[in-house]
């Protein structure tokens, strides 16, 4: 199992300039949902933004610590339109 600090901590040592939320779904520390809002989304498709993601947490992925993750992933233009 991991805290939702060591998901935000993987996920921004992938990407360093990421914004995230994370969010326990079941309260066992290995169901997450995320929102990462990153620049290095800019010129990628939804799948590439998801695999950059997805990088991050491989080892704990790999290991069992994490069993699932569900993302939305937002271009810093596109978290504006959506905040707004």
């Amino acid at each position: 199992m991991v805290s939702p600090e060591q998901v935000e901590a993987m996920i921004k040592a992938g990407l360093p300039d990421a914004e995230v939320q994370v969010q326990d779904l079941t309260g066992t520390r290995d169901h997450y949902q995320v929102v990462v809002v990153s620049s290095q989304f800019e010129g990628k498709r939804l799948i590439q933004q998801h695999q950059l993601v997805n990088g991050s947490v491989q080892a704990a992925m790999a290991s069992g610590a994490l069993h699932a993750l569900t993302m939305k992933t937002y271009t810093p233009e596109e978290w504006a339109a959506q905040s707004a």
